[in-house]
């Protein structure tokens, strides 16, 4: 978040309203089997949605054709200097945040092949931030030489990067030599964003995109998050003072600390709540329930286990788009991001390359609807789904859970060009560890795993 006229706002230009997408009441549905949708998801993002280095795309043809940024246009800022359009716009965000969906996925099934997908998606987080000679850089994808990148990045990257490092670690998977790695370089960015009053570095000429500091809910638990995470990896006393202060630290409008921002829920500070974006606050909300796991106070754990209860309050009312989906309704989908070049114009300061991506994003609605379609009646319900799986209590997510399954069955995954539908994965793995069986009801005690997956679980 660098200005109030920021990607949110664009989107919606890409989007269009949902009057415009001319969602059939008759919408198909994938199958009456959750866990047969989930395992088709699970199979389409390894097909074809993460690259060679581990990292997740926005977005693939079907057959798994994409076209990949040259260092060249990474490096003149094609089509825009942020990246976004591109196939390599969300890497670090969508591993960050895939990581939650990889881990539960593996304490579910204890297989070597599901660790070893862990593995990639942290070895692609780590190189995300080990392509820039700008200190504390998290990159957001790479070009087809494995190593150039767009100049810039954003709190939107930076949080899922630390989040799921942190999940990585938290699972046991990480051997000794990866946690050391891994640990020196979160220090190394951690460090760097705080002496930088936690803003957020790019590459030069753009110097500063984003950061943690504001006091409102899309920053303050991140600033917390990464405060207490850094404090439980190392030990470090620093980071313990920093968390203190900064939970009860005030400002803002309403001159609240973090935690009453936290305790508040889900907000979303950018349109209102007419404009639904659980996308990019889902990340906040991770980061609250990771707070909720790691704090020892039983005052500061109840708010935030109330700030999660409010926060999947809210996300219901995004849940029940998934069935305006229509699987069978196929709008044009345009997989070549180069065509907005037409407009490319050179940027030398953050808010040119926005106003940039403002006209393409014009442009873009019009050469691709179905991206309206899926990111607006995908996207936005299930992950809206994963942050009503985020809250702790476990009853409240069985009243839930009908309607959840119900978002989480309807899709044809093998349909879907953008991967946004992966935090389906993570809100069923985290429905199954919480005890909730595949028809809604509560069978074993939360956090004892299911014994298996059946072979037979496909497409269909």
């Amino acid at each position: 978040m660098v200005s109030t006229f920021s990607r949110r706002h664009l989107l919606r230009l890409c989007l269009g309203s949902s009057a415009g997408l001319a969602i059939s009441r008759g919408a198909s549905r994938a199958s009456s089997d959750p866990q047969a949708a989930i395992e088709c998801a699970h199979a389409e993002i390894w097909r074809r949605l993460i690259d060679r280095h581990g990292i997740m795309l926005d977005f693939s043809d079907l057959d798994g054709s994409v076209i990949i940024p040259e260092p060249d246009e990474c490096r003149l800022g094609k089509p825009n200097a942020l990246g976004w359009w591109s196939p390599i716009e969300n890497g670090a965000f969508f591993n960050g945040l895939y990581m939650d969906a990889a881990i539960e996925r593996w304490r579910a099934t204890r297989s070597g092949a599901d660790a070893d997908k862990a593995h990639r998606l942290a070895n692609g987080l780590m190189l995300l931030a080990s392509i820039s000679d700008v200190r504390g850089f998290v990159g957001r994808g790479v070009a087809t030489d494995g190593r150039a990148h767009y100049p810039m990045g954003s709190d939107d990257q930076t949080l899922p990067w630390f989040y799921g490092l942190w999940r990585f670690l938290s699972s046991g998977i990480a051997t000794e030599q990866e946690r050391t790695r891994i640990i020196a370089k979160l220090v190394e960015t951690a460090d760097e964003i705080v002496r930088l009053n936690w803003e957020l570095p790019a590459e030069p000429p753009f110097g500063i995109r984003g950061g943690f500091r504001a006091f409102l809910f899309y920053q303050a638990p991140r600033l917390l998050f990464v405060a207490r995470m850094m404090h439980r990896l190392t030990g470090d006393a620093k980071w313990g003072a920093i968390y203190d202060a900064a939970l009860r630290e005030r400002g803002g409008q309403g001159n609240r600390s973090r935690l009453e921002i936290c305790e508040h829920g889900m907000v979303y500070d950018h349109g209102g709540n007419a404009h639904r974006h659980s996308w990019t606050t889902s990340n906040c909300v991770a980061a609250m329930r990771a707070l909720w796991e790691m704090e020892e106070d039983e005052a500061v754990r109840a708010a935030l286990a109330r700030g999660l209860e409010a926060s999947a309050t809210v996300a219901m009312e995004s849940v029940p788009d998934a069935l305006k989906f229509d699987n069978d309704q196929e709008l044009p989908f345009e997989p070549d991001w180069r065509m907005l070049n037409a407009h490319w114009v050179p940027q030398s300061t953050p808010r040119e390359a926005q106003d940039l991506a403002e006209t393409q994003a014009k442009e873009l609605r019009k050469l691709s609807p179905r991206r309206g379609q899926e990111l607006s009646l995908v996207r936005e319900p299930l992950f809206a789904a994963w942050i009503v799986t985020l809250a702790p209590d476990a009853q409240a997510l069985q009243r839930r859970a009908p309607e959840l399954l119900r978002a989480l069955s309807h899709y044809r995954y093998d349909r879907l060009r953008y991967s946004q539908f992966f935090p389906a994965e993570a809100a069923w793995w985290r429905l199954r560890l919480a005890g909730v069986s595949k028809d809604g009801s509560l069978t074993r005690r939360p956090q004892d795993p299911p014994s298996c997956i059946p072979r037979s679980a496909r497409c269909v």
